[in-house]
C-alpha cells in the first residue's frame, strides 16, 4: 500500500468540501479560542456536516446579518437527513448483491427479487431529487 492509501484508510472521513468552480473567498479573519471553546465549535460543525471552518464563516455572517446560523436552518437539517436516507437505500444494494449471488449459485430467485431491486432504485432516485432540490434552496 503506498502511504496515501494507508492516510485514507486510517483517516476520520472527509467533509464535503466546495467545489473547485465555485467562487473562493478570498479574505480571511483570525481568532483564538480555548480548547473548550475550539472543540464546541468542532462537535457543531461536525453536527452540521461541515468543516469547522466553514461553520465558523456561516455562524460569524449569521451574527452579523442578525440571522440564525444557516448551517442550523430546517433546509441544511432536512439536507443532511435526506443525504443519510440515500445513503440508507443505497446500502440496500449489499443485500441485493447477496440475493443475486443466491441465484447465480442455486438457480433459484424469489418471486420478489425484481420487484424489490426496482422500488429501491426508485427510492433511491426520489431521495437524491429531493436531495438535490433542497440543496440548490440553500445556494
Amino acid at each position: 500500500m503506498t502511504s496515501g492509501q494507508d492516510r485514507s484508510q486510517t483517516a476520520a472521513p472527509r467533509l464535503r468540501r466546495r467545489g473547485r468552480g465555485s467562487s473562493g473567498r478570498v479574505r480571511s479573519v483570525r481568532f483564538a479560542l480555548t480548547e473548550e471553546e475550539y472543540r464546541e465549535v468542532g462537535a457543531a460543525a461536525e453536527h452540521a456536516g461541515l468543516a469547522r471552518g466553514t461553520y465558523a464563516a456561516y455562524a460569524t455572517l449569521a451574527a452579523a446579518r442578525g440571522m440564525v446560523n444557516p448551517a442550523q436552518s430546517p433546509f441544511r437539517q432536512a439536507l443532511t437527513e435526506l443525504i443519510r436516507a440515500a445513503t440508507l437505500v443505497r446500502r440496500i444494494g449489499v443485500n441485493l448483491n447477496q440475493a443475486v449471488a443466491k441465484l447465480n449459485a442455486t438457480g433459484q430467485r424469489s418471486a420478489d427479487l425484481l420487484p424489490y431491486a426496482a422500488e429501491s432504485l426508485r427510492r433511491a432516485e426520489r431521495l437524491d431529487a429531493a436531495a438535490e432540490a433542497v440543496r440548490r434552496h440553500l445556494r
